[in-house]
């Protein structure tokens, strides 16, 4: 089952590197008491990830802050090196959470898990965004068309805000 506006978002544990190395960040911790922008993306360093998805987040970073949010993160199923590295080489270290659930269990608990990859990379996410308060999803932005960043990025999210 996918979760849906107006669920609470599951219990997890997720890694992030940081510049004193990797530390655990739970939901909880991310999540309560707290407005988040949370995107997700199938792999750091693919192109559409890279490319389009991220950098929107990045860009408007400042104006989703102004809007109210306390945070912003994103997630994929990679470890919290392949995270780590993304987040410094497109400058977004510091700047957002990247969040690493190295075993897909945070997309598959949210029911937004599958083989998108199509080339025997394994079980990914699902592109999508959503802002949860208080741990509770207030809008849900699945992607359905593979390699599309539009109803997910960072644009729409303003306008939901």
């Amino acid at each position: 089952m996918t979760i849906a506006v107006g669920d609470k978002l599951p219990a997890a544990t997720f890694k992030e590197k940081t510049a004193d190395g990797p530390v655990e960040i739970t939901t909880e911790q991310l999540f309560n008491g707290k407005r988040v922008v949370l995107f997700a993306v199938p792999g750091a360093f693919t192109p559409t990830c890279s490319l389009n998805h991220l950098p929107g987040y990045l860009e408007n970073r400042d104006a989703i802050l102004a809007k109210g949010v306390d945070d912003i993160a994103v997630v994929a199923v990679n470890d919290w090196h392949v995270m780590g590295a993304w987040a410094q080489s497109s400058g977004g270290m510091g700047k957002i959470h990247f969040l690493a659930d190295w075993d897909a269990s945070f997309a598959k608990a949210l029911g937004l898990d599958g083989d998108l990859s199509g080339g025997g990379l394994g079980v990914r996410s699902r592109r999508y965004s959503m802002l949860v308060e208080d741990g509770v999803v207030k809008s849900l932005n699945i992607e359905e068309t593979p390699g599309q960043a539009t109803v997910s990025g960072a644009a729409a999210m303003i306008e939901q805000l």
